[in-house]
């Protein structure tokens, strides 16, 4: 078995992966920014082949509609090789307590996903609230959220970063500046936490392959989210850092020791 190992490039490479059974690649900020494929793309994605899969926090879109949105952009990937935090968690709780009552924080499509899983809107009456990344959210939203957590239901983080990068590599805000905002007030909020640098993605994607780990390397921008992750996973890792800067170690809230499974857990506060 290959020892773990971890190797920084400023640039994508066929070459880098080639001795690799599966290739796992974080999204945003390595293949994409924003609706934009990076330089360099779509040529890794087909040396990678199927040996290529994402594993993202993304928690606005589905497999289904992220495969549809990356083929208009030249990566064609099918919806069975992407891994996305926020799918992972709808998922996740229609399996552990189907028809629950939920409230979720989310683009249409992880909304539609919940009602589609026999999970149940319900904006007063929640067990579980689930918070992805959600454009729509106010302080209306936030209020409605503590309401439902003073009265015992359960949060959901799909993942914890803060940001993303823009084509310009600017912050986009992203689900953990809206946790952010619940911790302002909540300051010992729990939450129960299923992406990056938690190993899930990781683990799912590599059931899915059957690929076992010491064949597996994992491609990202951010140390402290994918190199992290695919640490706890035992994959070794590529970081990938544009302009030969690595990102900073600040996109997201401090993580927990990380769990042999999803289970409730705390995420301390940026």
């Amino acid at each position: 078995m290959r020892a773990r190992r971890t190797q920084m490039t400023t640039s994508l490479s066929a070459a880098d992966v080639g001795d690799y059974a599966a290739v796992l690649c974080d999204l945003d900020g390595c293949l994409i920014a924003e609706a934009r494929a990076l330089p360099g793309a779509e040529a890794f994605a087909q040396a990678a082949g199927d040996r290529l899969s994402i594993v993202s926090n993304n928690s606005a879109d589905t497999g289904a509609t992220l495969s549809r949105k990356l083929g208009a952009i030249g990566l064609e990937l099918a919806e069975e090789r992407i891994f996305l935090a926020g799918e992972l968690a709808v998922r996740t709780v229609a399996a552990e307590r189907p028809g629950a009552r939920v409230l979720v924080f989310a683009e249409p499509p992880l909304r539609h996903l919940a009602t589609d899983l026999g999970l149940r809107q319900a904006d007063d009456l929640a067990e579980v609230v689930v918070l992805g990344r959600d454009t729509r959210f106010t302080l209306a939203s936030l209020e409605r959220a503590l309401r439902l957590l003073d009265r015992g239901a359960e949060l959901v983080l799909t993942n914890p970063d803060l940001f993303h990068p823009n084509a310009d590599g600017r912050p986009v805000p992203e689900t953990g500046s809206l946790f952010a905002a619940f911790r302002a007030c909540l300051p010992d909020l729990p939450a129960r936490v299923f992406g990056k640098p938690e190993p899930f993605l990781i683990e799912a994607a590599l059931r899915r392959t059957g690929v076992a780990e010491a064949d597996a390397v994992f491609v990202g921008d951010n140390a402290d989210t994918d190199g992290a992750a695919a640490a706890r996973a035992g994959l070794d890792f590529i970081h990938l850092v544009a302009n030969g800067h690595p990102t900073p170690a600040s996109d997201h809230p401090d993580p927990p020791a990380s769990p042999t499974e999803p289970t409730p857990i705390e995420v301390t506060s940026c």
